[in-house]
């Protein structure tokens, strides 16, 4: 499969990202597709790694740290959704666009469910491509000013670099979706979120977020943050979205 030809484009926001210091790992069984895309992506200053098939792929990111996935779905061995399945169960940062010729909305919500960021469908423009990777870089560059500092809030501990929630001293297990809702409401610093900011941040609106949606992970972290607690953290101001406040 081809993709629609390209003509370099120039963002605003290149300057802020060192695009020698990302390294991309693309998995794409398709030869001929895999090479545009990383000659591509090359003449744009970054550095592309290529792998046919899954087990090759997960060769490759043990040896080499990789800032950014892109995973073509239908590949021999290992296929692209159990491989951001199993990037995202030890590392829930580094960006992963999903490739994909299929376009039908259960598909797109497989990706999304394994916490994948993007999904662009085949055949594609490579500077929506090349768009696409910058919108994420700048959203974990954003992210990443605040990865070092741990969050305080009452009796809860947040430690963005680990990914790790403490309680009165007690571990807290989220989910991926879980801890970005948590850490962007403790980023706000008692600030009220829309759900309209909270899904932007959280799903990057994919694949039509609903206010029940963020409303049903919201209780979700209340269960898990605020039911055997005294003092509730998790707050609702009606008609506003959400915030993190140790008020009582």
């Amino acid at each position: 499969m081809c993709l629609i030809g390209s003509q370099k484009f120039v963002y605003f926001y290149e300057k802020t990202i060192d695009k020698h210091m990302v390294d991309i790992l693309l998995l794409e069984d398709d030869k001929v597709l895999s090479k545009e895309i990383r000659s591509f992506l090359l003449s744009q200053g970054f550095t592309c790694d290529q792998a046919f098939d899954g087990i090759e792929f997960l060769a490759k990111t043990h040896q080499k740290k990789y800032g950014f996935y892109l995973l073509d779905i239908n590949v021999p061995k290992i296929n692209g959704l159990e491989i951001c399945k199993k990037i995202r169960s030890h590392d829930a940062l580094t960006p992963i666009i999903i490739l994909s010729a299929y376009d039908d909305i259960d598909d797109k919500k497989e990706a999304f469910l394994r916490a994948a960021d993007d999904y662009l469908v085949k055949p594609f423009v490579l500077d929506e491509l090349l768009m696409r990777i910058y919108s994420l870089l700048r959203r974990q560059q954003h992210s990443e000013s605040n990865e070092t500092k741990t969050w305080v809030i009452d009796d809860l501990i947040i430690y963005p670099d680990e990914a790790r929630v403490l309680r009165a001293n007690e571990e807290i297990n989220l989910t991926q979706k879980e801890f970005q809702l948590l850490l962007i409401l403790a980023q706000a610093k008692g600030r009220t979120l829309s759900k309209q900011h909270i899904s932007e941040e959280v799903w990057q609106n994919q694949f039509q977020t609903t206010q029940n949606t963020i409303e049903v992970y919201i209780n979700f972290l209340r269960k898990k943050i605020d039911k055997n607690f005294e003092n509730k953290l998790i707050h609702t101001r009606p008609g506003f979205g959400y915030y993190l406040s140790a008020e009582k």
